[in-house]
C-alpha cells in the first residue's frame, strides 16, 4: 500500500536535495579517471595530422626506447578488435563502428593511428609525441555549404533504416503555391562539441577472461554489449562501473574508440590500463552535434491558418558513420497543418562521427521551424503567441493518434502572463528601459517521451533501510535521488534511510541515459520490484510463529510508512517491518521488477510527447553593439515533475545552452588541413555565470499516467528545446535583423 502521491506524507512532487551531493562536494564521489591500481599504466593515443588520406609510415622506434614506455601499440600489433554489430532497443549502438587502427586510411583529423603506454602519464604523453607519421594527403572535405550526397531513398543510420521522405501528407508543394502568404527561407546551425566538465576516461582491468572497465559512460549496459563483442567475450565476461559522471550531454551515450584501446592494451601488457581523452582530443574523437541547412516553406490563409509546411533538412556527418540528425522529428506533430512534407538528405565530410547531444534532431529542427512560424506571424501581422494557438492541432496529424497529454496552449497562456507578454509593442525598436533598446521573443518546445525496458531490485533489510539497485547510471541530472524517492514512496521509508546502487552493469539490466528516458523508465521496475518485496514480506508477516500477524489473510495487511499493519486497525498499531523480519531470522528479502520499452515501439495507441514554452527578453546598445540575454520565462508540460528542484535545474541548465547555441558555440573547421580550429575552451565560447540571466521557470505538472504510474515524462532535453529560436526572434524584435545562421553575430547586427 504505498502513499499517495498526492498526500503530503509522500515525497513525490516535492523539493528534494541530492542524496548524492554530499559525496561530490566532499571528494568521495569516485569518477572514472579517479580509480587507481597497483600497478596501473597510462595510455595516450597518437593523432592523425591530416584528415583525408592513408598512413604510409610509422616510426614508433624513438618512442620505444623511452625509460618506462611499455609499448607502442598500432595496427601492426594492437591483436585483434572485432567489429560491433547493432541489435534492436537501443543495444549494442556505437557511432563509429570501425574499430581502431583496422586500417592505414585516415577520415578526419585527430583520428587515432597508435597508442603510447607508460608507467606514467607525463612518459606516455612524451612518447606519443615522439611517434612520428608519413602520409599519402588528399585534400580534406569540410566545406559548410551542405548539399546532399546522392542517396537512396531509405537510408541505414546507427539506429535503423530511415525513409529520406520522413512524413508527408497532402499535397505540400501545391497548397504552398496557392496560398496566400508564403514563406521560404533557410536556417542554419552550426557543429557544436559537447564540452562536459569531466573528460572521457576509461580504466581497463583483465582478470584472466575477464574484463572490467571503469568508464565514463551514459550507458554501462550497453557498452558492456558492445565491448563484449569487440573482444569476442561472453556478455557476462564485462563488467562496466560508473559510479559518477561530470556530465555528458550524449557524447557519452555510446563507446568511442579510446575504450577498447584501452583494453587492448590492457590485455597485451597484463596490467590495468588507463586513458584519458584530452580537451583538446574531445573536439576530434568523441562526437558532436552535426552541421545543419534547413529550409523552411510555410503557406497560409490571410488570418493566419497554415495551409502548406515543408521541411527540407541537410546535415553534415562522417565519411564512414551513419549517424542521424532527426531534424525532422517535431515537425510533424507540432502544429495543423493538412499539407505537410518533411525530407532530409546528407552530406559526407572528413570529420569525426556526429553523435547525439542534448535534444538530438529535435533542437536544431526546431530552431528551424519556430524560427518560420515567428517570422510567418510577423508577415501576417499577427501575435506570435496567437498564431500558434491558432495552429493548435487537435490530435497527432501526423499519425493520426491522440496525444496522450498535451497542453501546450495553456503554456503559451502561461507564459504570456508570466512574462508580461501583453506589453509588447510590435515595432521594432519600440521599446526601451535604461537606455537600452528591448526585445521579446518566443518559442515553442517539443520532446519525445516514453520508456526503455528496465530492471530494479528492491531489498527490504532488517535494520529498517531499504537497497534500491538499477544498471543505470546518474550523469549529474538527479537518477539516484529520482529512486530514492521512488523507493520511498513505495515503502514510507524516509529518503535518507534509502541506498541507491547505480552505475555497474552487474546490477539488473538498466536504460541508457539518454532520450530523457531514464526517469520514466525505471519507475516501472522499481515501483514492480517494490510490489514482489512487500508481497514476500507479508508473507513471513502471516506465517512466522510468534508474528502478531499470524494466520491473517495476507489481502488484510499492508505496509505503509515502513511498518506492516493490519488495514482496520490502521498503521499506528503496526510494527516496523525491520521488526518483522528480524522476528523471522530473516536479514533481508528482495524484490525484482521488469518494465518493457514503449518508447519507439510499433503500433502506438497515443502520440507521446513533452511540450513547452520560452519566452526571451534580450537588450541591445547598438552604441556599442552589446547584445545580451536578460531574461527568460519558461513554462514546460512535462508531465508528472517528481523533483520541482531538480526539476527546474534541469530546465534552467538546458535555457543557459540554448542562450551558447544562440549566441556563442559553434566548432569551426580549418579548409586545409581539415583540424578543429578552436578545439580549446578559450576559443570555443560557452556560456558562462555572466551570460546566464535570471531563468523563472514554470511547470503544468499534468500526470501522463500512457507513460507510466507516476504519470511522469523526463525533462532533461526539452529545456534546450527552442530556446534559440526565441532569442533571434527577440534579437530581430530589437534590431530588426532577421538572424537566420547561428550563432548570432554583432557583424550581423550593425551592417
Amino acid at each position: 500500500m504505498a502513499t499517495s502521491p498526492q498526500s503530503p506524507a509522500s515525497p513525490i512532487g516535492r523539493d528534494t536535495v541530492r542524496i548524492d551531493g554530499p559525496h561530490k562536494v566532499t571528494g568521495l564521489a569516485k569518477y572514472a579517471s579517479d580509480f587507481h591500481f597497483p600497478g596501473m599504466l597510462y595510455a595516450v593515443p597518437v593523432e592523425a595530422t591530416i584528415a583525408n588520406g592513408k598512413v604510409i609510415t610509422l616510426d614508433t622506434a624513438a618512442a620505444e626506447k623511452m625509460p618506462g614506455v611499455r609499448a607502442v601499440l598500432h595496427h601492426g600489433n594492437i591483436g585483434k578488435i572485432f567489429r560491433s554489430t547493432p541489435a534492436p532497443g537501443f543495444d549494442r549502438v556505437c557511432l563509429e563502428r570501425r574499430p581502431p587502427f583496422e586500417d592505414d586510411a585516415i577520415r578526419y583529423w585527430g583520428q587515432y593511428i597508435a597508442l603510447a603506454v607508460a608507467d606514467t602519464f607525463e612518459v606516455a604523453k612524451a612518447a606519443a609525441d615522439a611517434v612520428r607519421a608519413t602520409y599519402s594527403k588528399e585534400t580534406p572535405n569540410v566545406e559548410a555549404r551542405l548539399e546532399a550526397g546522392n542517396d537512396p531513398d531509405v537510408v541505414f543510420t546507427a539506429y535503423g533504416p530511415m525513409e529520406r521522405l520522413q512524413s508527408h501528407r497532402g499535397d505540400a508543394a501545391a497548397a504552398l503555391e496557392s496560398a496566400a502568404v508564403k514563406l521560404d527561407e533557410t536556417y542554419i546551425t552550426p557543429a557544436e562539441t559537447h564540452n562536459p566538465l569531466e573528460l572521457h576516461s576509461t580504466l581497463a582491468v583483465w582478470d584472466g577472461p575477464m574484463l572490467t572497465l571503469y568508464d565514463s559512460t551514459q550507458g554501462v549496459i550497453n557498452l558492456r554489449s558492445v565491448l563484449s563483442q569487440m573482444f569476442g567475450l561472453p556478455k557476462e565476461n564485462v563488467r562496466v562501473i560508473s559510479k559518477f559522471l561530470g556530465s555528458g550531454f550524449g557524447g557519452k551515450l555510446y563507446p568511442w574508440t579510446h575504450v577498447p584501446l584501452a583494453a587492448a592494451a590492457a590485455r597485451q601488457l597484463g596490467k590495468p590500463v588507463k586513458l584519458v581523452v584530452s580537451r583538446k582530443m574531445m573536439f576530434q574523437s568523441v562526437g558532436h552535434r552535426a552541421r545543419t541547412q534547413q529550409r523552411v516553406r510555410l503557406g497560409a490563409s490571410r488570418d493566419g491558418k497554415l495551409a502548406s509546411l515543408q521541411h527540407d533538412y541537410l546535415y553534415h556527418m562522417s565519411m564512414a558513420d551513419v549517424y542521424h540528425e532527426d531534424c525532422g522529428e517535431a515537425t510533424a506533430y507540432h502544429y495543423s497543418v493538412p499539407n505537410l512534407r518533411v525530407s532530409f538528405g546528407r552530406a559526407r565530410r572528413n570529420i569525426g562521427a556526429t553523435a547525439d547531444m542534448r535534444g538530438p534532431g529535435a533542437v536544431p529542427g526546431l530552431y528551424a521551424t519556430e524560427s518560420a512560424m515567428n517570422e510567418m506571424a510577423e508577415r501576417l501581422q499577427m501575435d506570435p503567441v496567437q498564431f500558434r494557438i491558432l495552429n493548435e492541432p487537435k490530435l497527432d496529424e501526423s499519425l493520426n493518434l491522440p496525444f496522450s497529454s498535451r497542453h501546450y496552449v495553456e503554456c503559451l497562456n502561461l507564459g504570456a502572463e508570466k512574462f508580461g507578454w501583453s506589453k509588447r509593442n510590435p515595432a521594432v525598436g519600440s521599446m526601451k528601459r535604461d537606455g537600452l533598446t528591448l526585445g521579446w521573443g518566443i518559442s515553442g518546445a517539443a520532446w519525445i517521451a516514453g520508456t526503455f525496458a528496465a530492471e530494479a531490485n528492491l531489498e527490504l533489510r532488517d535494520d529498517g533501510t531499504v537497497r534500491v539497485s538499477c544498471a543505470t547510471q546518474d550523469i549529474g541530472t538527479g537518477t539516484y535521488t529520482i529512486m530514492a524517492q521512488l523507493a520511498s514512496q513505495k515503502t514510507g521509508v524516509p529518503v535518507d534511510r534509502i541506498d541507491v546502487e547505480l552505475g555497474d552493469s552487474a546490477l539488473p539490466d538498466g536504460p541508457i541515459s539518454g532520450g530523457s528516458l531514464a526517469t520514466s523508465s525505471v519507475i516501472p521496475a522499481v515501483f514492480k520490484a517494490a510490489d514482489q518485496a512487500i508481497t514476500s514480506l507479508l508473507i513471513i508477516a502471516v506465517t512466522t510463529p510468534g508474528s502478531p500477524f499470524l494466520g491473517r489473510k495476507l489481502n488484510d495487511l499492508a505496509l505503509e510508512g515502513g511498518r506492516v499493519f493490519v488495514k482496520a486497525e490502521g498503521s499506528d498499531r503496526g510494527m516496523a517491518f525491520g521488526d518483522v523480519l528480524r522476528n523471522a531470522n530473516a536479514r533481508l528479502i528482495a524484490g525484482n521488477g521488469k518494465a518493457e520499452a514503449t518508447a519507439f515501439a510499433p503500433n502506438p495507441k497515443f502520440s507521446k510527447h513533452s511540450f513547452g514554452c520560452h519566452f526571451v527578453e534580450v537588450t541591445w546598445q547598438p552604441e556599442t553593439a552589446r547584445l545580451r540575454v536578460s531574461r527568460v520565462v519558461t513554462v514546460m508540460d512535462a508531465g508528472r515533475i517528481l523533483n520541482p528542484l531538480a526539476g527546474r535545474n534541469q530546465i534552467q541548465g538546458g535555457v543557459v545552452m540554448g542562450i551558447g547555441m544562440a549566441l556563442f558555440e559553434e566548432t569551426t573547421y580549418d579548409p586545409q588541413n581539415g583540424a578543429p580550429i578552436n578545439s580549446n575552451l578559450a576559443d570555443y565560447i560557452m556560456t558562462v555565470n555572466a551570460d546566464a540571466p535570471p531563468i523563472e521557470v514554470h511547470f503544468l505538472d499534468y500526470p501522463d499516467k500512457e507513460i507510466n504510474e507516476l504519470g511522469a515524462r523526463g525533462i532533461g532535453e526539452i529545456g534546450l528545446a527552442g530556446v534559440a529560436a526565441a532569442v533571434t526572434s527577440a534579437v530581430h524584435h530589437a534590431t530588426g535583423v532577421h538572424v537566420r545562421e547561428l550563432p548570432v553575430k554583432i557583424e550581423n547586427l550593425i551592417e
